[in-house]
């Protein structure tokens, strides 16, 4: 069990890495535009602020990284940062409408969670 959690806690963290690329680099770019679904104008006035998600979610991504490098004693340290996913997720579907976030962001935060606790 210990196994497949610390897979799904390295596959949030590699989708908290991409995020950031998007966010960070290519939020006006034709792949952060079909991503975010939003035009060239929309993405242009708001790219400083997604630039500053993008920079969080990293951070997110290196909490969980740092949890799987301590091994077993990484345990609390991958809860948290799970734990922050997912209320990220929960707060993004609910103030902006869009339920992906939870598929995307929030389902995988808490399959994680579910299974270290099991572990």
């Amino acid at each position: 069990m210990l196994i497949a959690a610390n897979v799904v806690v390295a596959l949030v963290a590699l989708m908290h890495v991409y995020i950031l690329v998007l966010e960070m680099f290519l939020w006006d770019k034709p792949a952060g535009l079909r991503v975010f679904r939003q035009t060239l104008e929309v993405a242009t006035a708001s790219k400083v602020l997604a630039a500053n998600q993008g920079l969080y979610n990293g951070f997110l991504a290196a909490g969980l990284f740092w949890g799987l490098s301590l091994g077993a004693a990484g345990t609390s340290v991958k809860v948290f940062f799970l734990a922050c996913v997912l209320v990220a997720g929960l707060y993004g579907a609910a103030t902006t409408g869009n339920r992906r976030i939870l598929l995307v962001q929030a389902a995988p935060a808490a399959l994680g969670l579910v299974l270290l606790l099991l572990a």
